[in-house]
């Protein structure tokens, strides 16, 4: 299980805090929209085509927003409960962040046990760090069934077959080439065992590539609870099953 990085004390929640994701995003675009709606205000020529741009991106602000701390959670909820766990299962998380995918698969595995491995970028979410992940399990009283590791998903230190569910939720798309992501792919495919499950939500172009990578797998967009400022950055889900 992975320890604090200095010694001040761990963080307590009494909820789970899974912070924004790509918080530089969502700033940008509100900044933009406020510029345009300044803008907007102080000349005459253009007034209308601004004011109707800083509206457009403060909305997606917010679609983005409510999908980041609200949406993907209830949709990950539901899309675990269709997974047929039995509650035994040892499931994988690539890129867990503060576990927001992490920890509701360990609230549905009671006997089991759920690990993450994450690289800790702030960059792609705010406050990213295994302490944090590690008090928000504890904030869900799932801390005994859930481990952190410090890992990186295209070279994964597990033996083959070690997992029957490998999940990942926007996480392989920010590794900086093709080859590598498909290593990721390739690398969540040998640590499951025969007949255990690949879920992955990542964005459309991403999600079809790493399908037709596999050569196999179903793709399902996820819908306006998962748009990241609107449906030109909506979530698809590729499941796939290794087989026996």
């Amino acid at each position: 299980m992975s320890k604090n990085r200095d010694d001040s004390p761990p963080p307590r929640f009494q909820r789970p805090r899974y912070g924004v994701d790509a918080p530089a995003f969502p700033a940008t675009l509100a900044a933009v929209g406020a510029a345009c709606c300044l803008a907007a205000g102080r000349s005459r020529p253009g007034r209308n085509a601004m004011a109707t741009a800083g509206t457009a991106l403060f909305a997606s602000t917010g679609i983005y927003l409510h999908t980041t701390l609200h949406g993907k959670l209830r949709i990950w909820r539901r899309e675990l409960d269709q997974v047929g766990l039995k509650g035994d299962e040892r499931l994988l998380d690539l890129g867990c962040g503060r576990g927001a995918v992490l920890i509701e698969a360990a609230r549905r595995l009671p006997t089991g046990h759920a690990v993450g491995v994450d690289l800790w970028s702030g960059k792609d979410q705010s406050g990213n760090r295994p302490e944090v992940t590690l008090a928000n399990a504890a904030a869900a009283g799932v801390a005994d069934r859930v481990e952190v590791q410090t890992a990186d998903m295209t070279a994964l230190p597990f033996a083959d077959g070690s997992f029957d569910v490998v999940t990942s939720a926007l996480a392989i798309h920010n590794i900086p080439s093709t080859e590598a992501r498909y290593r990721a792919v390739d690398e969540a495919m040998r640590v499951l065992r025969p007949g255990g499950q690949l879920i992955v939500a990542d964005f459309w172009p991403m999600a079809r590539k790493y399908a037709a990578h596999l050569g196999q797998g179903t793709l399902r967009g996820l819908g306006p609870g998962y748009w990241y400022g609107g449906p030109w950055l909506g979530v698809t889900l590729l499941h796939a099953v290794k087989g026996r």
